[in-house]
């Protein structure tokens, strides 16, 4: 039946496309809407997302693990926290790299590896004999966070624009969805098979999706011949990123006032504010400033940010608030908490995906208010709750705007960039999220830190309500940055951006 399908569609190609054709698979479509080969666009959709939904489901399932871990070591809760930062601290640190050499030598192939060393990492994890070499792979387990760019890029190519978005619809809600169900998974599957049992079920199935996207993936058709990779900008950027996630995941636990993390606060910003000095001289530089100071760029990147604060507090303020003993919480295991955030994943998956549809006939803008709109209500609901079943059907009103948000984000950057620059830009853009989020789980613990009982030290009413309010504010941020973008897409995309 496929290969009645590829008759016909070589039929409707002209001849020159044909004898193209003949030696070559069928490229990606190009902006003009030429047919393309849409089983195998969904084909490469399907394996990509659901790479990227397994990575994610990796990185969070170790979270409900993190108290097993500190029985079995004998190590402390701020020692075992940095499996959770240092993976975050590799991964922020390398995405952009890794998105500029998609950009020169193929996002297949740069994919290809970082899945290659993300397996033999995890592997090593799974079977590390002492903490210290737990840490070690576990750092090396950040160069995965890689592959999202990457693929919202090399999906960006199989389709035509009317199409992007439900592409990214797709990619970004079983991306999320795989975050959700990790913290549900991780704590099952460690209660009753240990921590390792995460790793042995995730490994093997990791393996059948490289082999697959070796298999079936095509590369891809932007590349660069002959251009090389800026080291020194690459190394530069790098130092910078990494000096600014660790001092933001690490000072709450260091001390904010400790002298690592007052050096880390100053280099990492003083780092990258001069790297564009450098960079100015470079032909192919790796932070690209003409490329960031686009107007959707700057938006997206802002946007992104916020949301990404959204996220880390989310995790950070709920997870305490459903956990806590009574008055501070509801006293609620880590499991039926997992539970509780499973929502999360089942009302993202099919917004994202409606949405996806609807941005090539409504634009993306309107999705941006609504979902600005929406995420920002159901944070100031979550400030008034009074029961863990109202903190449950918030948090599902926050997922209605946050289906909403990630597509049309992700949508807005990669409908304005040049493809030749698409990894990049969407590497810079999943760095920026990373950091937004990071910010957002020290934001939420020095607010829950401060406004405590005078007996149990625990945190009040106040300060989770506090927490929200953060957030609130955010989203009001991300509707008024949101009027600055211009539409890509839809009935009033500008002349600039079709």
């Amino acid at each position: 039946m496929q290969e009645n399908e590829q008759a016909r569609t070589e039929k409707r190609l002209p001849s020159d496309s044909r004898r193209q054709n003949a030696r070559t698979p069928l490229a990606a479509p190009s902006e003009l809407g030429q047919e393309f080969d849409l089983g195998y666009a969904n084909k490469a959709l399907v394996l990509l997302s659901v790479m990227a939904a397994l990575i994610f489901y990796v990185d969070t399932m170790l979270t409900p693990a993190l108290p097993k871990i500190v029985a079995e070591y004998g190590i402390s809760i701020d020692h075992a926290s940095l499996i959770i930062s240092l993976y975050t601290v590799f991964g922020v640190a390398v995405i952009p790299i890794l998105g500029k050499l998609g950009d020169i030598y193929g996002k297949k192939r740069v994919i290809l590896y970082i899945l290659v060393i993300y397996l033999v990492a995890a592997t090593a994890t799974s079977l590390a004999p002492n903490f210290d070499l737990i840490l070690v792979s576990r750092f090396i387990q950040g160069v995965g966070l890689g592959v999202f760019a990457l693929a919202f890029s090399l999906a960006r190519e199989q389709f035509p624009r009317n199409l992007v978005p439900r592409a990214q619809g797709v990619i970004s809600a079983v991306q999320v969805a795989g975050g959700a169900l990790g913290l549900v998974g991780g704590a099952v599957i460690t209660n009753d098979f240990g921590w390792q049992g995460n790793y042995w079920i995730a490994i093997p199935v990791m393996a059948v999706l490289t082999a697959l996207i070796f298999l079936v993936v095509r590369e891809s058709t932007e590349r660069k011949p002959g251009v090389k990779l800026d080291y020194v900008g690459a190394a530069w950027l790098a130092a910078s990123l990494t000096a600014i996630v660790l001092a933001l995941s690490e000072g709450p636990t260091w001390g904010w006032t400790s002298p690592p993390i007052l050096g880390l606060t100053m280099i990492g910003p003083v780092l990258l504010v001069s790297l564009p000095f450098y960079e100015r001289r470079v032909a192919e530089p790796v932070l690209n400033l003409k490329l960031l100071s686009q107007r959707n760029m700057i938006a997206s990147d802002l946007l992104v940010v916020c949301y990404g604060l959204s996220l880390g507090i989310t995790f950070q303020a709920v997870v305490y608030a459903l956990e806590l003993p009574p008055p501070s919480g509801f006293g609620i295991g880590i499991t039926e908490v997992g539970v509780y955030l499973l929502p999360l994943a089942f009302v993202i998956l099919p917004v994202a995906l409606a949405v996806g549809r609807a941005i090539p006939k409504y634009g993306v803008k309107p999705f941006l208010y609504l979902g600005s709109a929406v995420a920002a209500a159901a944070f100031f609901l979550l400030s008034t709750y009074t029961s863990s079943v109202q903190i449950e059907a918030y948090l599902i009103v926050y997922a209605f705007g946050s289906g909403m948000l990630t597509v049309s984000i992700q949508s807005l950057l990669v409908l304005s960039i040049a493809k030749s620059e698409m990894a990049l830009g969407t590497s810079l853009n999943t760095a920026f999220r990373y950091v937004g989020q990071t910010l957002g789980a020290p934001v939420a613990g020095a607010i829950l830190s401060t406004y405590v009982t005078g007996v149990t030290m625990l945190p009040t009413r106040a300060a989770f309500e506090y927490c929200f309010c953060v957030p609130v504010a955010a989203f009001i941020l991300v509707l008024l940055i949101s009027t600055s973008a211009r539409e890509v897409i839809g009935g009033h995309s500008s002349a600039e951006t079709r």
